[in-house]
């Protein structure tokens, strides 16, 4: 699908409606109170956290095709990107 823009430029539907992306904060293993930041390709509501019990790992699984993505310590988050300003 293609739309005009007002100044008759071409633009996409991804460009009109943005595929919306989620990041993946992850403890560092170096800090206590750092985390580590990793973009997924996906919306927050795409993945399911599982949370480790014991000495078990937390792992976070794509709702889409079940692929894990994460398995590691925790605690971890699913958040949206913060907003570029």
């Amino acid at each position: 699908m293609t739309v005009l823009a007002h100044d008759d430029q071409t633009m996409s539907q991804a460009e009109i409606f943005p595929t919306e992306i989620a990041v993946l904060y992850t403890p560092a293993w170096y800090s206590d109170r750092e985390r580590e930041a990793r973009p997924l390709p996906l919306s927050p509501g795409d993945y399911k956290i599982t949370p480790g019990h014991g000495t078990e790992r937390w792992t976070v699984t794509s709702l889409k095709d079940g692929t894990t993505v994460y398995s590691g310590i925790g605690p971890v988050e699913i958040r949206r990107p913060p907003a570029a300003g």
